[in-house]
């Protein structure tokens, strides 16, 4: 796997708000958030850029909205913001896909002559998905960190039951398979960032 001296890593909401488990239920991969920094870290030393994606809710009774608490960044996020030698944005976003966010994501991508960036962060199958998804349409080559993600079980049609992990492993198939995505380890991505 090679990646460009300008790859982009996309942090997207990585926020306090998700850690309120009588909201959201109970997350899978515990390892994310140490792989998450990892990633931050390494793309950090080697001076490539950074996005941070922040979730900013308009549903009146979400912990993600803008002015509660659980809106901010997670601390390990929070402290690693603006420490590297690369270029940094922040993307406020109400939506899954980072691309509808402010300022625009691909314009800035465009601007800065980046093709290829990574994916981390929450929840792996909604927003970590859309924004790789909407990635791979638009002509970027997308890695995504999928034990540098979590999630949470979900409720669908029919009563249809599907718990966080069965959840990241359809995102996985999908975002592989239909080739939106490379779905890669962490550690791979750390290792060819070096």
């Amino acid at each position: 796997m090679e990646i460009d001296g300008n790859a982009a890593l996309v942090v997207i909401d990585v926020q306090r708000g998700f850690a309120e488990e009588a909201y959201w239920g109970r997350r899978n991969n515990p390892a994310a958030d140490g792989n998450i920094a990892g990633l931050i870290d390494a793309w950090q030393a080697s001076g490539r850029p950074v996005v941070f994606v922040r979730h900013d809710s308009d549903k009146p009774d979400s912990p993600l909205r803008a002015g509660q608490p659980g809106n901010g960044f997670q601390g390990y996020v929070e402290e690693r913001r603006g420490k590297g030698d690369g270029p940094e944005l922040l993307v406020r976003k109400s939506v899954n896909s980072a691309f509808y966010g402010t300022p625009d994501l691909r314009q800035w991508l465009d601007r800065n002559g980046i093709r290829q960036f990574v994916v981390a962060g929450v929840q792996t199958n909604m927003c970590a998905e859309t924004t790789a998804r909407m990635g791979g349409n638009l002509g970027y080559e997308v890695f995504f960190a999928l034990d540098a993600t979590y999630t949470f079980g979900l409720t669908g049609p029919y009563g249809w039951v599907l718990g966080a992990d069965e959840l990241a492993r359809a995102t996985a198939v999908s975002l592989h398979g239909g080739g939106f995505a490379k779905v890669v380890g962490s550690a791979e991505l750390i290792a060819a960032a070096g």
